[in-house]
């Protein structure tokens, strides 16, 4: 049995590997060619974040609609931009495992209806009770309450 020599010098840019990637170690963590951008994602435009205080002081005197554990309170805006998303999830709901999995499961449901949401501002406010449902139930409250901000 002979052993080869193999160089550990790193490849200069733009050089071929020494090995095809079939014969890497599959186990290992793929790190890409380019660098990793730092922070957040950026957003694909359909839902806004509130971000200004006066929206939350509007959102706080707004009229509120409720159906089962998921209140909401809308603030019209304008048609020209997206529908801009708050949500407030208490400490009484439970630890920040089950507040952030009830915030993701409601950004979701965002998404999903965000071309049925009308132009504004909405916070969306839960109760304890929320911790227990499924998403289905999270998401058929959702739809009762939007439907009732296209009524007239």
């Amino acid at each position: 049995m002979s052993e080869t020599y193999i160089s550990t010098e790193q490849p200069q840019k733009g050089q071929a590997p020494r090995f095809s990637p079939q014969d890497g170690d599959a186990g290992r963590a793929c790190h890409s060619q380019g660098e990793e951008a730092e922070g957040p994602r950026s957003s694909v435009g359909l839902i806004w974040r509130v971000d200004r205080r006066s929206t939350f002081g509007e959102l706080r005197r707004a009229r509120r609609y409720r159906s089962g554990t998921l209140s909401i309170s809308w603030q019209p805006g304008t048609p020209a931009e997206p529908p801009r998303v708050a949500y407030s999830v208490s400490r009484q709901v439970g630890p920040a495992v089950t507040r952030n999995l009830i915030k993701r499961r409601l950004r979701m449901l965002a998404r999903q209806i965000s071309s049925e949401l009308q132009p504004g501002a909405y916070l969306v406010t839960v109760t304890p009770a929320a911790a227990k449902l499924c998403y289905s139930d999270l998401e058929s409250q959702w739809l009762r309450l939007t439907a009732r901000f296209s009524e007239p």
